[in-house]
């Protein structure tokens, strides 16, 4: 999946689908941005009930331990004045000396790592794993000889079953980018004609029905463009001058969602090589990468981790789920553009040996020519005892029809899944009438819970702060109230945390909504909580109980 969302807003007739900003009024501000924090019983909203969680914990007399939660993703802010104090440090490791202190073979990982930089600098925009799999195979099954690409697809019916869907994906949207391309830059020349059009009169339907049908044929398009933005709330009633701005500020989000489009969709682009500098097609490959936590572009991994860990500092009120039991560290692993296979493996088992207890992985591809090897990464994070967190998708569709890499299931059709370490989550709203947000995926049995992904506000990069959404949002809500389990009842097993998870939330029958996920509902922490306290701790699982003295008796030492 792109690190970007789907949009907040849509011009009538032209949709966009990356993140942005949301328009919010003024007077709702502060209710709004810590909306996903609500209890439900009390506001009659579909929060995660945040504070009483921790309350019930420490009403029981349960002491938390910090959860370290790896951050999967395009990059963190570390020094964002609203994370910094909740960053991960790594404590074998002497900051910018240049030496791998710990022996974990990366030198100064001190906050994380970034397996997508090497030491000619950082990956901004990469392929999509639809291009990388046509550049690889055309030449296989559609080179100049017939008989050997026959050949080939009967001895490799999987890999040419890989090929052919990315083929059709890679072909219909890279139609579509240039198309887009085009379509915002036509809007974006015409924006001038459109504001004198106007002719200083706000955006109203009656003021654009008023003007005069224009001889000249650029201001005809531009007034049937200003025909169908009129429909628009996002400009609907806006004087002249708020409408120029919002339009430019729009086409300019537009342009450069698309822009990089075309490298995403070059089959002759690939910047592996001369940043990185890995031996790509080795998986067995460990030790690449760099400490740059960042990276050229953080807006997504910084706004997930704030979710997650956030504090509140200054004017600004936001704060994560965990935001008083987790650390963040940094996995860069996400470009503008598809995760590759081996960068995920790596990333997962890196955030594993280097002591994470949940992982937020807000990404997904449609397809995966190294799955296995992710699939291996998965299994080794069960070992450990590591529960991994992954973002359902945006695309509006039954998992099972859309299946977003990486998954949990070897085929579609497998009711039992590979590993018990993997929870799936879709993005639910503040509206309980459409309780799904519109662009979430769903699936009664291979989602496992619904949270909170629509009109976030959470940290972005140069020290902002932002409203985003998507079931990238949703994903880390679930980390956080992960964390938060973790720290008061360290032994939880990832499968009873899941559990816990699914078995409390608050149910939802409007529209479907119970259908949508194994849960039926939105996720409740305090619920949670007292679920997994009565099940799993109080009297129940002695090996939980063990397991957090233990972990006790270290802390003490």
């Amino acid at each position: 999946m792109k690190k970007v969302l789907l949009a907040a807003v849509f011009l009538a007739g032209f949709s966009f689908t990356f993140a942005q900003e949301a328009k919010v009024d003024a007077n709702q501000d502060k209710d709004l941005m810590t909306w996903y924090h609500k209890d439900f019983a009390t506001s009659k909203v579909y929060g995660v009930n945040t504070e009483n969680a921790y309350k019930y914990l420490e009403s029981k007399g349960l002491k938390p331990t910090t959860v370290v939660v790896g951050v999967l993703d395009s990059g963190v802010q570390v020094d964002h004045p609203g994370l910094v104090k909740n960053v991960w440090s790594n404590p074998n490791e002497v900051p910018n000396n240049g030496k791998d202190d710990d022996g974990n073979g990366y030198i100064d990982d001190v906050h994380g790592w970034n397996f997508i930089g090497g030491k000619n600098g950082d990956i901004d925009v990469d392929n999509m794993e639809v291009t990388r799999v046509v550049v690889k195979y055309k030449p296989v099954f559609e080179g100049d000889d017939s008989a050997k690409n026959k050949a080939n697809q009967t001895k490799m019916p999987e890999d040419f079953a890989m090929y052919m869907k990315a083929k059709e994906i890679f072909t219909k949207n890279s139609v579509e980018g240039r198309q887009a391309m085009q379509t915002y830059t036509m809007i974006t020349d015409l924006i001038p004609n459109m504001v004198r059009l106007l002719g200083g009169k706000s955006v109203t339907a009656e003021n654009i029905a008023a003007i005069k049908a224009p001889a000249d044929q650029k201001d005809a398009i531009a007034l049937n463009v200003l025909g169908q933005v009129s429909q628009n709330p996002e400009f609907k009633g806006k004087s002249a001058a708020d409408f120029e701005k919002g339009m430019k500020e729009q086409m300019k989000e537009a342009l450069e969602h698309y822009t990089p489009q075309a490298q995403q969709y070059d089959l002759s682009y690939d910047p592996r090589k001369s940043i990185v500098g890995d031996n790509y097609d080795d998986y067995s490959e460990k030790i690449y990468g760099n400490n740059h936590y960042e990276g050229p572009d953080a807006t997504h991994g910084t706004h997930v981790a704030g979710i997650i860990a956030g504090l509140p500092q200054g004017k600004e009120i936001q704060y994560g789920v965990a935001s008083k039991v987790a650390k963040i560290m940094s996995v860069r692993t996400v470009p503008n553009g598809d995760e590759r296979d081996k960068d995920v493996a790596n990333a997962i088992r890196y955030s594993v040996d280097n002591g994470a207890k949940v992982l937020n992985m807000s990404f997904g591809k449609p397809v995966s020519p190294g799955k296995t090897v992710v699939w291996d990464a998965f299994k080794y994070a069960e070992s450990k005892g590591v529960l991994l967190v992954k973002a359902a998708g945006n695309e509006n569709e039954d998992v099972t029809e859309h299946v977003a890499y990486p998954t949990n299931y070897k085929n579609v059709t497998d009711e039992k899944p590979l590993v018990n370490n993997v929870i799936v989550v879709g993005a639910s709203t503040n509206n309980n009438d459409a309780l799904r947000a519109d662009f979430s995926n769903f699936n009664k049995n291979k989602v496992n819970v619904f949270a909170p992904g629509e009109q976030i506000y959470s940290t972005v990069t140069k020290s902002g702060y932002k409203y985003l959404q998507g079931t990238s949002m949703a994903s880390p809500v679930v980390a956080g109230a992960a964390a938060v389990l973790l720290a008061y009842m360290p032994g939880l097993k990832p499968d009873q945390i899941i559990e816990a998870l699914v078995k409390s939330s608050n149910p939802n029958t409007t529209n479907g909504f119970s259908d949508f996920s194994q849960a039926g509902g939105v996720i409740d922490v305090k619920k949670a909580a007292e679920y997994a306290f009565t099940n799993f701790y109080n009297g129940k699982s002695s090996s939980v109980k063990k397991a957090t003295k233990s972990i006790k008796k270290t802390v003490k030492k």
